[in-house]
């Protein structure tokens, strides 16, 4: 596996050359998250994703503030449209997205998904993951350049939409984590293509314990291209909105025209990727536990109790759904990984294994007593055919997720 050790100094710096990395190249103590407020809000699909013109772009915004920017249907369904009326627009060169507030995206609005379920509406948590992945392959597929500005919470699904663009720009307030094991679920929307790609088994960490990076160690790790301080990204747009082309080159040399060289500081986890990846390498959740255990008490280290932690607070069915997802999504295309990701997400709001989802949303953002009733109860109680049966379809007569890679060819 790519040691990380040299990409800590080398890829930190953020005014580097335009070069995506291999992943993401075309030819790609706080709870769970800062407790989006899902109370009732003004619900003007328009309003929620506004546009803006520019002299050769656009901008799309993600306009829920009150609820982390978390996306809907609507709002995907919408991005969707946008995008591909943009990309056939030849006056158009690129296209940017931010959101409002102090997130860019919190990831899917999995209240309204509960709701759903609860109420008995499965078809419309199948009509939104459907939309969503759809989303997120047009993004890997844009054939126009693409800038995200990731200032503050972004997480999920919420890099699901962005880590596929040419561009991803990076502040002190960024906030990135999948942490859809502590809801029982799995991370989704592209990650088991990206994070698989991460150096050494760092994608392993991230995915089965929801561990967070900061700015920084994103751009260490290659899922971000270019670091500003959060002061100066108004010069950064300003700068970028003035520009007349679509070629990626002059569009990342205006970025790096206000970027910083970073660092990552002494505690960051990727200082730690020796140990990483003694513990995260093994084959089962039981032995990395083992293995992370044995860290422990070899070392002293608190990294390996917060890890295990981290690791018996989420659902032991996510926890074995989504070491075996990454897994297979080291050898896979992103077409193929949404497609596998689309089985898992409708096995899961149908309740066909466990009801986990609905468990962990409740415990954390619903009544928020932060005890789930995990079903089963460990890791020893989850059996092969229980993992296997999430990843296979509902039955012979549900559709498959449909991509178009006739026309829009997937890449490894």
């Amino acid at each position: 596996m790519q040691s990380l050790k040299a990409l800590v100094g080398l890829r930190s710096k953020s005014r580097c050359s335009f070069q995506r990395p291999r992943f993401l190249s075309h030819h790609y103590q706080r709870p769970f998250s800062a407790q989006p407020n899902y109370a009732p809000q003004n619900d003007d699909l328009e309003d929620q994703v506004l546009v803006q013109g520019r002299a050769k772009s656009r901008a799309s915004i993600l306009n829920r503030p009150s609820a982390l920017n978390a996306l809907t249907t609507s709002m995907v369904a919408r991005l969707k449209r946008l995008y591909e009326s943009w990309e056939e627009n030849s006056n158009i060169g690129f296209v940017l997205m931010k959101g409002s507030g102090r997130a860019f995206c919190s990831g899917a609005d999995v209240v309204t998904l509960y709701q759903l379920i609860n109420d008995g509406n499965v078809e419309e948590c199948k009509k939104f993951f459907e939309t969503l992945y759809k989303f997120v392959y047009l993004q890997r597929t844009y054939l126009k350049p693409h800038v995200a500005i990731l200032d503050g919470i972004t997480m999920g699904g919420g890099a699901g939409i962005s880590l596929p663009g040419m561009f991803r720009v990076v502040t002190e307030k960024t906030v990135f984590a999948n942490p859809e094991t502590q809801m029982g679920f799995h991370p989704d929307a592209g990650a088991s293509y990206y994070l698989s790609r991460l150096p050494g088994y760092l994608g392993e960490y991230l995915a089965l314990t929801g561990d967070k990076l900061n700015g920084v160690e994103m751009i260490a790790c290659g899922l971000a291209t270019h670091y500003s301080l959060n002061a100066r990204l108004a010069w950064v747009e300003e700068r970028v909105g003035k520009l007349i082309t679509d070629e990626p080159s002059v569009i990342e040399t205006a970025l790096a025209q206000y970027g910083d060289l970073v660092y990552p500081d002494r505690g960051s986890v990727l200082h730690k990727i020796d140990t990483v990846d003694r513990c995260f390498c093994h084959d089962t959740v039981e032995e990395i536990i083992d293995a992370l255990e044995k860290e422990a008490v070899e070392s002293y280290d608190e990294w390996c109790k917060t890890a295990l932690k981290k690791l018996r607070e989420a659902s032991p069915l996510s926890l074995k759904i989504t070491l075996q997802s990454i897994r297979e999504g080291r050898f896979q295309t992103l077409d193929q990984c949404l497609a596998r990701e689309y089985r898992i997400s409708l096995n899961g709001v149908t309740k066909r294994v466990s009801n986990d989802f609905c468990e962990g949303v409740r415990a954390r953002l619903v009544d928020k007593d932060f005890a789930p009733k995990w079903d089963p109860p460990s890791l020893a109680d989850v059996s092969k055919d229980m993992v296997d049966c999430c990843f296979s379809r509902l039955d012979e007569f549900e559709p498959e997720l449909q991509l178009p890679t006739a026309l829009r060819e997937p890449h490894m």
